[in-house]
């Protein structure tokens, strides 16, 4: 913040002094630069920049303001001290009250900036001070104080000192997926008894609406719901392929899950639509499935879209139904990496490696899961490019047109696994990281046998 500044500052006394001096404009800055010499002549800050520029003094002032309410929070609150419990709620209303009445806003927003300001200040003052110098967005400040509150409070400083380098250099999505999954790992050894307990809280509801309309509410297992919601997503994109069809993605899916619910079959859709079914992928190292004791010592079984589960539903999932993608940490033979030139489309096996590898659209901060997103080839087929890991990956639909439409330039990175550079037309870099990486295996020579060569050194045998 200090250095831009600077900048600002240098530039703002440049234009006042050149503007006093007799030399055309356009000698001014081949003055300047001759006065100060090139190595002190400071770039010059494009449209971004000042975009950026006023980002960081909002994270600053933000930073100020959660300071200033907490502040005021305590002063109210001393003046209570002593007065009993049921004082102290009645003065913590009141403070919400007053809040919310002078920045005009609702009390349930003067209470979550109360809330996030007694976070910050008090249990994370590490994010405080990188959204004070602009090194984090209020909105990563946000999702630090919401998630570790609902870790236990054992973890919160070693799950904070991990997710900081993620926080200042990821976009808000996927650094929210990112600490939600370091939070999950971190309770993965009680996932298990947290998840049977969660299982009895399992029902549907009802939600009224307006204009004769209603929500119907499910509350069960991630991997169900969400296979429930791939599976209904599928046969609204068959659906919709048809002449004549105008519903949309969203209307298809609320007809088609009515129409499944009321009369128990999907058999009157068109046959491609109706022969769909869910489809979930998990990743579970593979010794997990035959020993408890590997089980705890490695990393949890994961499902894509969803994060860490309960070994017992990994073992669920694995059990041989074909509706389970399942991915060892030891590939199974046969895994297809490349067709070269022999064919444009991906096979299946590739197509589901490329996705499970990304497990998001590699697009900077997208979310759209990778199983919903075109398989694209990096060196474009014309251009020769081949079928293979290393020249395909998943985009959404609008991060694929930004591709191939615009001047953005979008390379895999070579040797890092899938991680994708995206250079935009200002210049700037960004790079994605796929979630997983594709294991790979190198045999290390043994060592080879010496004799002397007679001359006091050794040479190989």
């Amino acid at each position: 913040m200090a250095v831009r500044g600077i900048v600002r500052f240098e530039y703002l006394f440049y234009d006042l002094v050149m503007s006093e001096t007799s030399l055309p404009a356009e000698s001014r800055d081949d003055a300047w630069a001759d006065d100060i010499g090139e190595e002190c002549f400071p770039p010059v800050p494009d449209a971004v920049d000042l975009v950026l520029e006023t980002a960081t003094m909002m994270s600053v002032f933000a930073a100020q303001r959660l300071t200033r309410i907490d502040s005021m929070r305590r002063e109210l609150l001393r003046e209570a001290s002593g007065r009993g419990d049921g004082v102290r709620d009645i003065v913590e209303r009141s403070i919400r009250l007053e809040l919310a009445a002078a920045m005009r806003v609702t009390e349930y927003a003067a209470g979550r900036l109360i809330t996030q300001a007694e976070a910050l200040v008090r249990r994370y003052p590490a994010a405080l001070d990188a959204l004070s110098s602009g090194r984090i967005t209020e909105k990563h400040a946000e999702i630090i104080a919401d998630l570790l509150d609902e870790a236990p409070p054992e973890l919160r400083d070693r799950l904070l000192e991990r997710a900081m380098p993620s926080a200042e250099s990821e976009p808000v999505g996927t650094f929210r997926r990112a600490l939600r999954a370091l939070i999950d790992s971190a309770q993965a050894t009680t996932l298990e008894d947290r998840h049977q307990r969660a299982l009895t809280q399992r029902r549907i509801a009802v939600e009224r609406g307006q204009d004769g309309m209603s929500g119907l509410w499910i509350f069960a297992p991630d991997v169900e719901i969400h296979a429930i919601h791939g599976r209904l997503t599928q046969m609204a994109k068959s659906i919709r392929k048809a002449d004549g069809e105008t519903r949309t993605l969203d209307q298809l899916r609320a007809d088609v899950a009515t129409d499944l619910l009321l009369d128990g079959s999907a058999d009157h859709l068109a046959a491609a639509a109706s022969g769909i079914r869910a489809q979930v992928v998990v990743t579970v190292p593979v010794l997990a499935l035959l020993d408890d004791e590997f089980a705890d010592a490695g990393d949890p079984p994961v499902v894509e879209g969803i994060g860490p589960i309960p070994l017992s539903k990994a073992r669920e999932l694995c059990g041989g139904d074909s509706r389970w993608m399942r991915v060892l940490t030891h590939p199974e033979t046969g895994m297809v990496l490349s067709v070269g030139r022999d064919s444009y489309p991906p096979p299946a096996p590739l197509k589901r490696l490329v996705r499970w590898r990304a497990d998001r659209c590699m697009g900077p901060g997208c979310s759209m899961p990778a199983s919903r997103c075109e398989i694209d080839h990096q060196i474009r087929w014309a251009d020769d490019g081949e079928t293979c890991l290393d020249n395909t990956l998943p985009f959404c639909k609008g991060h694929h047109l930004v591709k191939d439409s615009t001047d953005w330039q979008v390379r895999q990175i070579e040797g890092s696994g899938g991680a994708v550079a995206w250079t935009s037309p200002t210049g700037r870099r960004y790079v994605v990281q796929p979630e997983r990486k594709v294991p790979t295996f190198t045999v290390r020579p043994s060592p080879r046998p010496h004799i002397d060569d007679g001359l006091g050194t050794e040479a190989p045998f």
